[in-house]
């Protein structure tokens, strides 16, 4: 399953030049890649690293692969809701209970200026929690597609969760790597 993943992301990952015809080759992200950007996060704390954040030239967007490890932990994170970025996951291990949809209650804005911003996901909001959302447990093999402008949150991680993502940047406002 990991490898059809990997296929899928070098497939997607078209790495357009300087022409206006649109993507000519492509970017590979292998395992080694992943596990390098997963071994610099610190033990026992959560991490959202990209990988590759590329432009599409003519297509006219970003897309961007990294991964994300979010251990175990009697604090979950707080719910986050991204204006312009489309997340795709992949479970690669572990399990939690992801709410998705409804309304982020007490959203603020992050800061421009932060590296989450910047680099990571785009503005974004997060809040203290989700009013009417949709639960589910998500676990190996699983992936979730979160569409730009939807709410979501891991509310519990059961077991350490290790997953990929995939970032559709429109407005290309996550840079380049």
């Amino acid at each position: 399953m990991f490898r059809v993943t990997l296929t899928l992301l070098a497939s997607c990952l078209a790495l357009s030049t300087s022409t206006d015809t649109g993507p000519t080759s492509a970017i590979y992200v292998s395992n080694a890649d992943i596990q390098s950007t997963l071994s610099q996060s610190s033990p026992g704390s959560g991490s959202d690293q990209p990988i590759r954040v590329v432009d599409l030239g003519a297509l006219g967007y970003n897309l961007g692969v990294g991964v994300v490890s979010r251990p175990k932990a009697s604090t979950p994170t707080a719910p986050v809701e991204h204006d312009d970025v489309t997340e795709i996951y992949h479970v690669i291990k572990g399990s939690g209970e992801l709410v998705t949809g409804g309304v982020l209650v007490d959203g603020k804005p992050r800061s421009p200026d932060s590296a989450n911003v910047r680099n990571v996901n785009g503005p974004s909001r997060t809040g203290t929690s989700i009013q009417g959302g949709h639960v589910r447990r998500i676990s190996d093999g699983d992936v979730v597609i979160i569409p730009a402008g939807v709410p979501h949150w891991f509310s519990e991680i059961d077991e350490s969760l290790t997953y990929l993502v995939v970032r559709v940047d429109p407005g290309k406002v996550i840079a380049l790597k």
